[in-house]
């Protein structure tokens, strides 16, 4: 098993979508990048902690590789505006890879330059190596699964399970 820790705004939707996709084995929403051990998320939603809304994935590379966990993440977020996906503004909801080691590193900077070639404003996704993880408080974890009526799940985490679901056919469980 590997392991991708990425943010891409809120966590609910990076989530939703990987735990969607097979070979993922696991994907846990969490907090990284922050100064303080162990941050809840009224602490982080304040923006003062430094933290990002993440996901940890667990995956097969056998069944998925760590570039296909790429092309999907950037799919499914705009990586070109700095600090905010859609109406989530803040710090937290920041873009971020967050690498385990020197291929993972290669592999996301590569991707990023190929990418950059296709939008006309620049990529901003912070590319870190791995900060220490916080799994985020249980209501958060599976959260479109056990709430999918909530509004903002019909109108931002739905939308972006059924892209990914239409584009990547191919991953989809």
């Amino acid at each position: 098993m590997q392991i991708a820790i990425i943010g891409g705004g809120c966590f609910w939707c990076v989530e939703a979508v990987f735990s969607r996709a097979k070979g993922v084995h696991s994907a846990i929403s969490g907090y990284a990048g922050g100064a303080n051990p162990n941050p809840t998320y009224q602490q982080i939603c304040t923006g003062t902690t430094g933290h990002a809304e993440v996901v940890k994935v667990t995956f097969d590379e056998s069944i998925i590789t760590y570039e296909d966990i790429l092309d999907i993440f950037f799919e499914i977020h705009d990586p070109t505006t700095l600090n905010q996906q859609g109406g989530d503004r803040g710090t937290q909801y920041r873009s971020v890879v967050y690498y385990l080691n020197d291929e993972q590193k290669d592999a996301v900077e590569a991707k990023v330059q190929e990418l950059q070639h296709f939008l006309s404003s620049p990529i901003v996704t912070e590319l870190s190596p791995e900060p220490e993880f916080f799994d985020a408080e249980e209501y958060h974890q599976d959260y479109l699964s056990l709430n999918p009526s909530q509004g903002y799940c019909q109108a931002v985490v739905s939308p972006k399970v059924q892209k990914f679901m239409t584009k990547f056919i191919q991953f989809v469980k």
